[in-house]
């Protein structure tokens, strides 16, 4: 057997080994979350009906859109039909259209848009936007984490009327745009906010690479009213779920504790919606 014969080989009986142990601890578990926590995944902005009923019969409870720009009318119908609702949408205009933005007229573009996608998800029966701030470019660029912090939160502070007017939360999504790399400060930058309708979409896999995701739901506490679901590792990055350096049993303590109950939505493959729909309820007892 050649080397990557053998690398191939050993890489798919630990993928086999990792499952079958989740399986096995899964059986000693009840599903403790299940009716409390509610799986989706990412979704675009039209309609497609077979592919929406197979994640019904997996066992997904909804989908996550992606604004502004969806056809409302027909995805709204859609998801009626099928019984799969859209939770909420990601704002899909957050990275180049930034709220961080040292340039005003951009700053207002980024705000119109946000505006837009939260009459979208209203619109869609969905009850969030998730939103990245900004991004830290650094001095040169007159975007440093100072200038994200203020520019960024005095836009979000604009849409708010309009936010608990909808009843539709902007949720803070965590990510790698050099911004509130400690729990500590995101905890902190949202309770500068101190708004109710502006809370954490925490990635529970994005922030692995900083600290422990369990700490990172211990610190923001009730704050998080959304979640991504991913793994990453030191040594795999981006990973299946289940096969990273997420802790998922102190995740479960961690959600256990601040009484989470809502959407968490699934961003990547773990090779078809089958393996992500088991690994989802075998790792957060769903």
């Amino acid at each position: 057997m050649n080397r990557r014969d053998f690398c191939k080989t050993a890489g798919a009986v630990a993928a086999v080994a990792a499952t079958s142990n989740l399986q096995a601890e899964d059986k000693k578990r009840a599903r403790a979350n299940k009716g409390l926590i509610y799986k989706s995944v990412k979704w675009g902005g039209q309609p497609n009906l077979p592919r929406m009923k197979k994640l019904k019969e997996l066992g997904f409870d909804g989908i996550e859109g992606s604004a502004p720009g969806m056809n409302v009318g027909a995805l709204r119908k859609a998801c009626e039909e099928v019984g799969l609702p859209m939770h909420g949408v990601v704002y899909n205009k957050h990275w180049q259209k930034r709220l961080s933005s040292p340039v005003e007229a951009e700053r207002d573009e980024s705000r119109k848009g946000l505006e837009a996608a939260i009459r979208e998800s209203k619109a869609v029966g969905g009850s969030s936007v998730l939103l990245v701030p900004g991004v830290v470019r650094g001095e040169k660029n007159n975007e440093s984490h100072e200038q994200v912090w203020e520019r960024s939160i005095a836009e979000i502070r604009k849409v708010i009327p309009l936010a608990s007017k909808l009843g539709i939360h902007v949720l803070i999504e965590t990510v790698w745009n050099g911004f509130c790399y400690k729990p500590e400060q995101f905890r902190d930058y949202l309770d500068e906010i101190n708004n109710p309708w502006v809370q954490a979409y925490y990635d529970i896999g994005n922030m692995q690479k900083f600290a422990p995701s369990h700490d990172w739901i211990r610190i923001l506490g009730n704050r998080n009213v959304k979640l991504d679901v991913k793994d990453w590792g030191k040594k795999n990055g981006f990973c299946p779920l289940g096969q990273g350096d997420v802790e998922w049993d102190k995740v479960r303590a961690e959600l256990k504790k601040i009484g989470f109950n809502g959407w968490v939505t699934r961003e990547g493959g773990d090779g078809g919606h089958d393996k992500t729909a088991a690994l989802m309820d075998e790792l957060l007892d769903l």
